[in-house]
């Protein structure tokens, strides 16, 4: 066999980017970049690409949540209306709170990705801090409606109301616990590729809240309250 060709038998000049000498879609190494031919995606590209299935599953969910709210929006049975009991003012802080949250949470994966430990702490805890303010906002108002009658069995417009803010809710709190365990395994153990995966998960997942969020704030409470 003439020099000129390839392991595979083909001449060199029908291969330009070496892509049986492991050239054109790997790292010097031979490490897979996700790129090309030369491989399998690299594990930071199947986590994500894994973790978006995810999000699109539960997205579902609340789609079918938002369906339910949709038809049931007017059942009233003659009590208090989404008009008579939104109060913009208090809703519109909760989302700056979210806003806020969610843009911390890109400047945390930005200080990851440059290892800055001091930097990616702090943002993590503004992330959490701001979420938290929006729970907190949340279950205050939920206290509110139910200290005026306006409680989730008193109507099907209310069970739809609280079912669809209080899904939301459970994914914030769960947002936050899994916040707090990033942070002390970023402080333990650094930026090390798993933990790195894990953070992009929790930003996808921390993010896609804050879109459902702009969705149930333009549906449930500003054409509520209109």
């Amino acid at each position: 066999m003439s020099t000129a060709e390839t392991a595979l038998g083909a001449p060199a000049w029908n291969d330009p980017n070496r892509v049986g000498h492991h050239g054109y879609g790997h790292r010097p190494g031979g490490e897979p970049t996700g790129h090309g031919e030369g491989g399998p995606a690299s594990k930071r590209v199947i986590v994500g690409f894994g973790f978006w299935i995810y999000l699109l599953s539960d997205i579902i969910m609340f789609s079918a949540f938002f369906a339910a709210y949709a038809v049931l929006a007017n059942a009233t049975a003659g009590g208090p209306t989404g008009r008579q009991l939104f109060n913009l003012t208090n809703v519109g802080v909760e989302t700056g709170c979210l806003l806020a949250s969610s843009f911390a949470g890109g400047m945390a994966s930005i200080a990851a990705a440059v290892r800055n430990q001091l930097w990616t702490q702090i943002s993590l805890l503004v992330t959490g801090v701001l979420g938290a303010a929006f729970l907190y906002l949340e279950l205050h108002e939920f206290a509110l409606l139910v200290a005026q009658g306006a409680g989730p069995t008193r109507s099907a417009f209310l069970t739809a109301f609280f079912s669809l803010v209080g899904l939301h809710g459970t994914h914030i709190s769960v947002g936050l616990l899994w916040l707090g365990t990033m942070m002390a395994q970023i402080w333990a153990k650094g930026f090390q590729g798993y933990i790195m995966r894990r953070l992009l998960c929790f930003t996808l997942f921390w993010h896609a809240l804050d879109i459902i969020w702009v969705a149930l704030f333009t549906i449930v409470y500003l054409m509520g309250a209109g």
